[in-house]
């Protein structure tokens, strides 16, 4: 008999097993998408031979493609492929995107991305939207299951944020790896495990029941497969066009300009089919989409500016150990994230149980305050930079500990409260709006970035290390007010929510 979508979510204890399943198929993308981001700002300056100011725009350009195409890849997934087909046609993408960038990754950069932003557009908002599903309206152990899920996501990029780009700069296994292709190596161990994530969901699928299948399952079979390889085709078609969008950053200005827009009016068309209790919950949908925005731009700094930032002006130093500059940076808010994510969940149901749990829009106010004081910590990191402009890795480290609290109280719960706050039959379009507006923050960390980057030209390693650190003041400035703006109108939102919390 096959598992139905009750069974599932009448699940016992704090977890589903289906949602382990879900955990490893995630954690291995994650480990292929995050190893492939720590490597692109410095496989940019460092193989392509860009200025890093021109880096940053085509960092936030490549990574605001990756989540604009979230959106589209939801709606296919609602309205055509279900969210298993979608899931798969995506990991393909992605696997022969990272064939191609391992195969020759100076010549074919911008073909292997565009193969892996149109994957990643259909692979990504599926897995989170199958993992809401697991649960039922109002189910308390909703927030604790996506912090779990969330530490998946990171202990992926833990792996594949440090090895990669540090395998690429010949910090580890460098007598293994020849020197000439360490890039190569680098890319090709996003193509592995894009692998072992695929055979992971396809091996496990049976246990989700119905949940993720064709929404035109009710329609003629032969009328169905014709959509899906339309589908199919048309995804396909796009990747030329991707390539120029991405090679060529004023064709992404313009494509920000109008994606936003375009999807909150498509949005409202789609409200008037709702009731009104339903469409003030989507209202308050929104109110989290946009700030979110604000807080990725500045939390994306990771791959972008910090990610240069730590190649000229950090030591390689944790605690005394010797690790790369840069496999930190990527990987050091991951640990973090693995070591609190679930302690954090189960922090959740405790304050629930007694009622006194903070409603989703502190928990957003929270995430900014944290994040404000981490970039505060990388300005303070000037303090203590030598005259060769190399300043603490230790400190830096702790930056990022900071921030991480910050995530925690936005990025899982955030998208818990996409999948509570979303009538079902919408539910992948609202989290493809939801990583759309993560595009909108990586697009605007690829300017935030550039700005920095334009201001420290030609100067001195320790004239860039003080205004790459000034430029972190303003940013946790500008953090420090958004927090305080969401604790204040947190009642309002409140309202629309109404039962959600």
């Amino acid at each position: 008999m096959a598992t139905t979508v009750e069974q599932i979510q009448n699940f016992k204890g704090k977890y589903p097993k289906q949602l382990w399943y879900l955990f490893f198929s995630e954690m291995w993308e994650r480990f292929s998408f995050y190893g492939m981001r720590g490597m692109l700002a410095v496989f940019m300056v460092s193989q392509l031979k860009m200025d890093e100011t021109t880096a940053n725009l085509q960092y936030g350009a490549t990574q605001a493609w990756v989540y604009a195409f979230t959106f589209i890849g939801g709606l296919f997934a609602d309205k055509i492929l279900g969210l298993r087909k979608s899931l798969f046609w995506g990991g393909l993408l992605m696997i022969v995107g990272s064939v191609i960038l391992a195969t020759d990754p100076k010549n074919y950069f911008f073909i292997g991305i565009s193969f892996t932003i149109v994957g990643t557009g259909f692979f990504k908002p599926n897995i989170s939207s199958m993992v809401g599903q697991l649960y039922k309206d109002g189910d308390a152990r909703r927030d604790a299951g996506f912090s779990l899920f969330y530490a998946g996501v990171n202990l992926g990029a833990l792996i594949g944020g440090y090895i990669c780009i540090a395998v690429a700069n010949g910090t580890l296994w460098e007598n293994i790896v020849p020197v000439a292709l360490r890039w190569n190596y680098a890319f090709g161990f996003a193509a592995i495990v894009m692998v072992i994530s695929l055979l992971t969901f396809t091996q496990t699928q049976k246990s989700l029941g119905e949940i993720g299948l064709s929404p035109l399952a009710n329609i003629e079979s032969s009328k169905r497969k014709t959509y899906e390889i339309i589908t199919y085709i048309g995804s396909l078609a796009l990747i030329p066009v991707i390539i120029l969008m991405v090679a060529n950053t004023v064709y992404t200005d313009y494509f920000m300009i109008i994606i936003g827009p375009a999807s909150i009016l498509y949005l409202f068309y789609e409200m008037r089919n709702f009731s009104s209790s339903e469409n003030k919950k989507l209202l308050a949908a929104l109110v989290f989409i946009i700030f979110s925005i604000f807080f990725w731009a500045f939390f994306e700094q990771s791959g972008g500016s910090l990610s240069l930032f730590a190649s000229n002006n950090l030591r390689n130093t944790v605690a005394g150990i010797e690790l790369d500059p840069n496999g930190v940076n990527n990987s050091a808010n991951s640990l973090f994230v693995i070591i609190f994510a679930a302690l954090l969940g189960i922090v959740w149901i405790w304050m629930s149980k007694r009622k006194i749990e903070p409603n989703t829009v502190v928990k957003f106010g929270l995430a900014f305050l944290f994040l404000a004081g981490g970039f505060y910590v990388f300005y303070y990191t000037k303090f203590f930079a030598d005259a060769s402009g190399k300043t603490s890795l230790d400190l830096f480290t702790f930056g990022w500990f900071i921030i991480t609290f910050g995530e925690l109280c936005l990025s899982p719960i955030g998208m818990s409260a996409m999948t509570k706050l979303s009538p079902q039959k919408t539910q992948a379009v609202i989290m493809g709006m939801w990583f759309l507006a993560s595009a909108y923050g990586q697009y605007f960390a690829g300017l935030l970035g550039a700005n920095i980057a334009e201001a420290s030209k030609d100067a001195t390693n320790l004239e860039k290390l003080n205004t790459y650190a000034n430029g972190y003041e303003q940013l946790a400035i500008y953090a420090l007010i958004a927090g305080i703006v969401l604790i204040l109108i947190s009642p309002l939102v409140k309202k629309l929510m109404q039962e959600v919390r």
